[in-house]
């Protein structure tokens, strides 16, 4: 890097905290530590463009996991371990929208719903068993009782019933990128893209950060807030996952509003005004998807195509318009791992794909560990 005085003296000297990536959790640990240190010095190091990973490329769904998938957390889980997941993801909604506000982010409340197909009738039955029984558990977390059996079917064929809550929304996730990118860079972080870092060395005193060019410079403190790439830089529980994204031209007198799931969370879709938005499929290919490539397959997008024809807007015309991917932090347990790595490395990584709910409360754990 042919860097100048100047440059050197403005980003790279007397560096006191600095934050490896610019997702939700990176943007959040740097507004936090700006606030709790407002004298110190704080830079932001994005590798790419835009904060490659999910926080952009996601489905913009702010929601804390269906009936089945909560039973599902529970076969691997301690119910502890569950119920703070679940309330940690409602709270860390709340924060996010305190932090940007509803409309920057176009933010509604439409409600979320589980369908369930003829094939899912175990799943279904099983998850109306042990609804009140959820209910009375979650009860504290939302005021109120967060799934009923719903009666609505907006038109999808070939499904035999729902289970909805009022407490799901969506947002669109580059407004609300752009809006917290905005606060952090007014707070005075400095942010820096088209970065990859290499290497850190903590030394006890500082740290060494060395780029992918070779260039290298200290810092007091590194906040690693890289999720899926984190075993690049560290060796934690976290395993990238691909989630496979298509979104349709608008559809004329589009019959619902709000987000949706299927096969436990595999499958998931959502209305962007009068389009629709639909993703996932993982589960045809897990081994495949566990990639940090950037790109799309025929087996996953046929197959979101085919339940949009079959299930969604049966006998109706439709034209895709975009496709695209995004790279999640998944791993073994299902919370995010907040913690202290060496003396001056801490990390908030795996977010298990529900970085929106999760991702600001998690940012200002990191920031308030130092």
């Amino acid at each position: 890097m042919n860097l100048s005085f100047w440059e050197l003296d403005t980003y790279f000297r007397k560096v006191d905290f600095t934050v490896i990536g610019s997702g939700i959790v990176g943007l959040n640990t740097a507004y936090h530590l700006q606030k709790n240190h407002p004298k110190a010095k704080i830079l932001v190091l994005e590798k790419g463009i835009l904060p490659e990973g999910a926080s952009t490329k996601n489905a913009g769904f702010a929601c804390f996991g269906t009936l089945s998938e909560i039973l599902w957390y529970l076969e691997t889980n301690s119910e502890e371990e569950v119920y703070r997941l679940v309330e940690r993801r409602f709270r860390g909604l709340e924060k996010l929208r305190n932090l940007i506000g509803d409309e920057n982010m176009d933010f509604h409340q439409y409600g979320g719903y589980e369908v369930f197909r003829e094939s899912d009738r175990e799943l279904m039955d099983n998850s109306l068993d042990n609804l009140n029984q959820i209910n009375n558990w979650l009860n504290p977390v939302f005021g109120r009782n967060p799934f009923r059996f719903s009666t609505q079917n907006f038109g999808f064929q070939n499904t035999i019933g729902m289970i909805e809550t009022e407490f799901e929304g969506h947002i669109h996730t580059g407004k609300m990128m752009k809006n917290l990118l905005k606060k952090v860079v007014k707070s005075g972080v400095s942010v820096l893209n088209n970065v990859e870092v290499s290497s850190l060395n903590d030394s006890g005193n500082q740290v060494e950060i060395r780029f992918e060019n070779g260039f290298e410079f200290k810092s007091k403190q590194v906040f690693l807030c890289t999720n899926a790439f984190t075993k690049k830089l560290y060796d934690l529980d976290v395993t990238p996952a691909r989630a496979q994204v298509l979104i349709t031209k608008p559809i004329e007198n589009l019959a619902f509003k709000g987000c949706f799931h299927m096969d436990e969370g595999f499958y998931y879709f959502r209305n962007v005004g009068n389009r629709i938005l639909f993703g996932g499929a993982r589960n045809l290919d897990l081994e495949g998807e566990t990639t940090t490539r950037f790109s799309t397959t025929e087996l996953i997008q046929n197959q979101l195509e085919k339940y949009l024809r079959e299930i969604i807007l049966p006998n109706q015309n439709f034209e895709i318009e975009h496709r695209w991917s995004g790279i999640m932090g998944m791993g073994s347990k299902r919370n995010p791992i907040v913690q202290q790595l060496s003396e001056n490395v801490y990390c908030g990584v795996r977010l298990t794909g529900t970085g929106i709910a999760i991702g600001s409360l998690v940012g200002e754990e990191l920031a308030g560990m130092v």
